[in-house]
């Protein structure tokens, strides 16, 4: 694989603008709490992008004032039962992933998924400049392999019922459709497909 990179600053840190020299990618599991406004600002990017047409900029930025922010990644990556997966293009973060280990408290999600214990991928983004390089690939092969060393006997997550992108690239790393859920964002209802994966 070939890219050019060129790197830009937002909200103080680097991440990938575009792809023309040998790139060397690599997923990590981190934890280092010094990481964690480089994530706050690859998710203020990436999480607007994959909202349902119609959302609102004031829907997408109370959702990042809540849950995307810099003092919440912290708190993921300190976490024993969350890992933060970075993927880096020559040291450059144009991805992350955050996969909970821990049982679903979502009624919906309770009802559709009863296999125990279980991994859900919470979080998956990578920035657009970086779609193509295999990143998004590599993220969900080190969440599966960190819910596999975690003792989960599935994964579950949860997709936008109108990010047909997405639900493509789950099914092909082997997720299927086993029902819906709520999501709401801002006070707003959208409706979720949650999508099971059983571990090999």
């Amino acid at each position: 694989m070939r890219c050019e990179i060129d790197r830009w600053a937002i909200a103080g840190t680097h991440v990938l603008k575009s792809v023309t020299v040998p790139a060397d990618l690599i997923v990590t599991i981190d934890t280092d709490a010094d990481l964690a406004d480089d994530f706050a600002a690859v998710a203020a990017v990436t999480f607007p992008l994959a909202c349902p047409p119609g959302t609102t900029e004031a829907d997408t930025a109370e959702h990042i004032a809540r849950h995307l922010t810099a003092a919440r990644f912290r708190e993921y990556l300190a976490s024993p039962d969350h890992d933060v997966l970075a993927a880096r293009i020559d040291g450059v973060l144009v991805g992350y992933a955050l996969v909970v280990h821990a049982e679903p408290t979502d009624p919906e999600v309770c009802a559709l998924v009863t296999a125990s214990p279980v991994s859900e991928v919470s979080k998956m983004y990578v920035l657009p400049q970086a779609h193509g390089t295999g990143a998004s690939h590599a993220l969900m092969a080190e969440s599966l392999r960190s819910a596999r060393e975690h003792g989960s006997v599935a994964t579950w997550l949860g997709v936008s019922n109108v990010n047909l992108r997405a639900q493509r690239f789950y099914s092909k790393m082997g997720f299927t459709q086993v029902g819906h859920k709520s999501f709401w964002l801002n006070g707003d209802e959208q409706r979720d497909f949650v999508m099971l994966r059983p571990m090999d």
